[in-house]
């Protein structure tokens, strides 16, 4: 079956999915409001530099202040009128700060004074109450070519495993680029020619060149480059030869994409299809339903076992069960077979969901150490299709698996939901026995402070019903004791953990 990358535009949401035969794989979602900022480049000015941290405290114009750490700081020593671009005069030249050199072993404060104006770049989005993640050593991506202006270094793709293509890509790039910069080979860069090796490269130099003029000219703080918008992002990371069609059901937006692939991909203009139906897109290739299925912490596997899957701040936990699944011989190969199927689903999930981070995967314990390997061998195959970085280390004699995922936006969860307004996002509440006996506390503690004869109390039509049936007789012994008529009144409209108690007559 095909492999389709699915653009659904409106002038409020844009969401992009990529199937991979029929099966929901990828899911990117931007909204106008809250516009992603990974790859955006500013000049900011340093508000706090901490020693104890190795890190620094950068203000760029955002609401919080982004984090800028030690190891970050080391951007070429080069001055700038070395770098490509018009950039030779006196006049204009950048501050002197505006390049900082990191020695190996340095501190932060060695590098970094309070004041200091640097020229930074997001490489991961504000997540929750932490700022952006930033960076000196800037990248310019295209399609077939990143470019480190601030290094001299020539980089290929892991996922190019070809030696002699890898060494051809290198002696390629060499020839071509300027000195004292660096560029890394894209992996759709396999099937790439000089030309258009030449074509990226001259791009990305005088994209460079603009933004150090408009660095030079900005004011502190000030975003100085604006990396491009979730369609054109996805369409030059995610659209190679592999992806058979590219479908957009917007016409201007559709008219951008193919204007995009017409000057950076040409030969692959003719996957680019415009969606006329009147079924939505989303729902002609079945993704809507994919995309609530995503949403669930709970996923079933298809051999009756299934996963957990939980998110904290630091890291998320995932939890392997064999459910319904009860095989066919032993024990042992039953618990085997759920964790293999356990791991390809895993790999699956993290890539949908967008899972970054510290990952601890729970797999039920297995006594063969054959098995723990072999799981292990499964799971390290089945993330190597993941785009993003991913370390997976053995599993242990207790059936715990440590991983890491490069994080640059917010998972799938964070981005589309947000924390329950009952339960403050705890996924419990207190039960309605336990809200009930607050209550009957809350009034035997201030009954005697509180004139009157009555008290009212309003509450869920559950926790009512509770207290007026099984809890009757609680309610009259506390009456007796306090001297007052308790009147309860249900409304259906309170949420089940919240409830008002009136006193007076």
């Amino acid at each position: 079956m095909a492999t389709d990358l699915i653009i659904n535009a409106t002038s409020y949401e844009v969401r992009i999915a990529l199937v991979e035969h029929g099966e929901l794989v990828e899911f990117y979602l931007e909204r106008p409001s809250v516009k992603g900022l990974v790859g955006n480049m500013y000049y900011g000015r340093v508000v706090r530099v901490l020693p104890g941290m190795q890190a620094a405290f950068v203000d760029i114009g955002l609401d919080r202040t982004g984090f800028l750490y030690v190891d970050d700081v080391n951007i070429g020593a080069q001055k700038i009128d070395n770098l490509p671009g018009p950039l030779n005069g006196d006049d204009d030249q950048l501050p002197a700060d505006f390049l900082v050199h990191r020695e190996p072993g340095s501190n932060i404060d060695d590098l970094l004074v309070e004041g200091q104006e640097v020229l930074v770049q997001i490489t991961k989005e504000p997540l929750g109450t932490k700022g952006a993640r930033l960076t000196c050593n800037i990248t310019l991506p295209c399609r077939n070519l990143v470019f480190m202006p601030m290094t001299d270094h020539i980089g290929v793709s892991r996922k190019i495993e070809d030696e002699s293509l890898r060494l051809q890509l290198k002696e390629m790039i060499e020839s071509l680029r300027p000195a004292d910069t660096g560029f890394i080979v894209r992996t759709v860069a396999e099937s790439a020619t000089r030309e258009d090796m030449e074509a990226d490269m001259e791009f990305l130099l005088n994209l460079w060149s603009e933004i150090q003029t408009k660095a030079a000219k900005h004011k502190v703080p000030s975003l100085v480059y604006e990396d491009l918008d979730i369609i054109l992002r996805v369409v030059r990371d995610v659209f190679s030869p592999s992806v058979d069609r590219v479908v957009v059901d917007e016409k201007a937006t559709y008219a951008r994409v193919l204007n995009f692939v017409d000057n950076f991909a040409p030969r692959l203009s003719h996957k680019v299809h415009f969606f006329s139906e009147s079924t939505p897109v989303f729902e002609a290739y079945g993704i809507e339903m994919d995309i609530n299925r995503a949403l669930n912490k709970k996923v079933w596997l298809r051999c009756g076992g299934y996963i957990i899957i939980e998110a904290t701040e630091a890291l998320t936990v995932i939890d392997v069960n064999t459910g319904r699944y009860v095989g066919k011989s032993d024990l042992e190969d039953t618990i085997f077979k759920a964790n293999v199927e356990a791991a390809k689903e895993i790999a699956y999930q993290m890539r949908l969901k967008n899972i970054g981070g510290i990952i601890i995967v729970d797999f039920i314990d297995m006594e063969k150490e054959f098995h723990r390997e072999e799981v292990c061998r499964v799971l390290q195959e089945a993330v190597k299709r993941d785009k993003c970085r991913v370390n997976v280390l053995k599993v242990s004699e207790f059936g715990l698996v440590q991983m890491t995922r490069k994080r640059t936006r917010e998972d799938l969860t964070r981005a589309m939901c947000e924390p329950c307004p009952c339960c403050r996002g705890d996924g419990i509440v207190k039960s309605r026995r336990t809200l009930c006996y607050e209550i009957f506390r809350n009034i035997s503690l201030n009954a005697s402070k509180i004139s009157g004869s009555q008290v009212r109390v309003m509450v869920s039509t559950s926790v009512a019903a509770l207290m007026l049936k099984e809890e009757a007789d609680t309610l009259h012994r506390i009456e007796g004791d306090i001297q007052k008529q308790i009147n309860i009144f249900p409304d259906k409209n309170m949420a089940m953990e919240k409830y008002e108690i009136i006193w007076g007559n």
